[in-house]
């Protein structure tokens, strides 16, 4: 086999083999030729390449696998051409760290799986094996449905699912951070795989995610819908949870992968790097004194908290528009990288439900995988009641989150800012480590709040009353000085309260100690937990 090319006079010259290299990368990078990139433009989206020089420091991208493709040669078996793989890989530099990359070409053949003895990407491909060994982060670039019903025909026969399974997506997620960015219409592999990572994200109205297409829910429900109703952000971030996050552009999905990736490790054997911080550790903010209402009933802004008392900026929110009960965010306390869990008056007045147990139960995970310690920032009344909530399996879903907090293994500060009660109140609390509890003057907790709590224990003596509502307001004074959070300090039931001005110093204290004791307990854990 050679390669030909022809000069001016109609002479056929043969190449050398460093010019048929020379040629088959330069077909590589034409991707699905002009016309197919063109396409991608009009429809408002990057190619792969673009995508990874967009996400990576510049000319860092190092690729892998870069002449896999299909060979178009004449009678004489010459090489006339080559249809690159419809999967770009390979290595980046992020901030100077090496994350191995990969992600579909739209452009050539729509991203479908490309039919060889080895994927390149994919489940169980090159560019996950890759991050498996060298134990580095992976970022997944999704934009393709995967697997095409037309190759059956070139097969012969149909695969068994099963055959190229998830296996090494799922030990990835115990090993090193996976992310994965849904840029174009995801299903089937390419959609498992956005949602086997520790962090996903999508672009509005430029990108969806499903089990199965339009056509398909058309031909088997014969309902009529577009791909935008059945799997646009709206539904896959902001419902359903399925996808993280999402973003106006898919610059500002690449910011947000850098933002995530900033704060892990390389893998579970590091710690999760520190930062320089300007911010003074000793900062105290006036401001919070003030910050929760005497009116008991009032909400207060949680996300002003974490500002006040966080190194300044450094916040990246964790499905912000998702599980709203509850803020799961990353922050840094002193530079060291810190994961915030906390509830959300202003959303059922921080009652769990089921979305907001499931979005901190994956939060938890998270930060336990990769050695991030935990700070929860507690205003909970328990988990959310009612008719809507049982349909919803909130009881179950909220004992999961029970049960994940009861796994934990990194240290874990509680700081009670107002209400904590009940088993909601447990998920605030991690009893294998040092288990440090705190409060602000303004917490309360119990098994239920005096409120309502009474009109239950009471109920026989509120009835036999003359006049039972002033009999039930009469109790509700008798108890009430008594859940007062100096009378548990008193007991030693909870460790300290503290001035809400302190917060900051306290907390990046117990995060700079919590850094020496994780420094003695690095690799995968014993038994792997992380879900997602």
């Amino acid at each position: 086999m050679s390669v030909m090319d022809t000069n001016p006079a109609g002479h056929c010259l043969e190449r050398s083999d460093l010019e048929e290299l020379e040629f088959r990368r330069s077909e590589a990078l034409k991707q699905g030729g002009e016309a197919a990139v063109d396409r991608q433009h009009t429809a408002g989206r990057l190619t792969v390449r673009e995508r990874i020089d967009r996400l990576a420091d510049m000319g860092s991208f190092h690729e892998l696998a870069q002449l896999t493709g299909a060979g178009h040669y004449d009678d004489n078996e010459t090489l006339t051409g080559v249809t690159p793989a419809p999967y770009v890989c390979g290595t980046v530099a992020i901030d100077g760290r090496t994350i191995a990359v990969g992600g579909e070409d739209f452009t050539v053949r729509g991203g479908t799986t490309f039919s060889a003895p080895r994927r390149k990407g994919g489940q169980g491909g090159l560019v996950e094996d890759f991050a498996f060994h060298y134990r580095v982060p992976l970022v997944n670039l999704i934009d393709g449905a995967g697997g095409s019903v037309a190759s059956i025909e070139k097969r012969r026969h149909a695969v068994l699912p099963g055959v190229h399974g998830f296996e090494r997506s799922v030990s990835l997620l115990g090993r090193s951070p996976v992310v994965s960015a849904v840029l174009g219409t995801a299903a089937g592999g390419p959609a498992g795989r956005a949602i086997l990572s520790h962090f996903s994200i999508m672009v509005r109205g430029k990108s969806q995610i499903f089990a199965a297409g339009p056509p398909v829910v058309r031909r088997s429900l014969g309902q009529d819908i577009d791909k935008e109703e059945l799997g646009g952000a709206h539904v896959a971030v902001d419902m359903a949870g399925t996808i993280h996050n999402a973003a106006d552009s898919e610059e500002g999905a690449f910011e947000q992968i850098r933002r995530f990736l900033s704060f892990m490790p390389q893998n579970v054997w590091e710690l999760p790097p520190v930062t320089a911080c300007d911010d003074p550790v000793d900062r105290c903010e006036d401001a919070l004194a003030s910050l929760v209402p005497k009116n008991r009933r009032q909400a207060f802004d949680m996300r002003r908290l974490v500002r006040m008392i966080a190194d300044r900026d450094s916040g990246f929110e964790i499905q912000p528009t998702h599980g709203k009960a509850v803020h799961t965010i990353l922050a840094r306390f002193g530079g060291r990288p810190t994961g915030i869990v906390a509830n959300n008056p202003m959303f059922y007045g921080g009652a769990i439900d089921h979305k907001a147990a499931r979005k901190q139960i994956r939060f938890m995970q998270l930060c336990d995988t990769f050695r991030i310690p935990l700070i929860f920032l507690v205003d909970v009344p328990g988990f959310m009641v009612g008719r809507h909530a049982e349909e919803h399996a909130t009881l179950l879903e909220g004992m999961r989150v029970v049960h994940a907090a009861a796994q934990l293994t990194v240290p874990t500060t509680t700081l009670v800012i107002r209400k904590c009660y009940g088993m909601a109140g447990m998920a605030t609390c991690n009893k294998n480590g040092v288990d440090y509890k705190m409060a602000w003057p303004s917490a309360e907790w119990g098994s239920l709040p005096i409120e309502g709590g009474v009109a239950a224990a009471f109920r026989r003596e509120i009835a036999a009353a003359e006049d039972p509502g002033a009999k039930e307001q009469e109790i509700e004074a008798r108890l009430r000085p008594l859940a007062s959070p100096f009378r548990s300090a008193e007991a030693f039931a909870i460790e300290e309260i503290i001035d809400p001005r302190e917060t900051r110093p306290i907390l990046c204290r117990l995060v700079e100690l919590a850094g020496t004791s994780l420094g003695h307990d690095l690799g995968p854990k014993g038994t792997f937990n992380f879900t997602p």
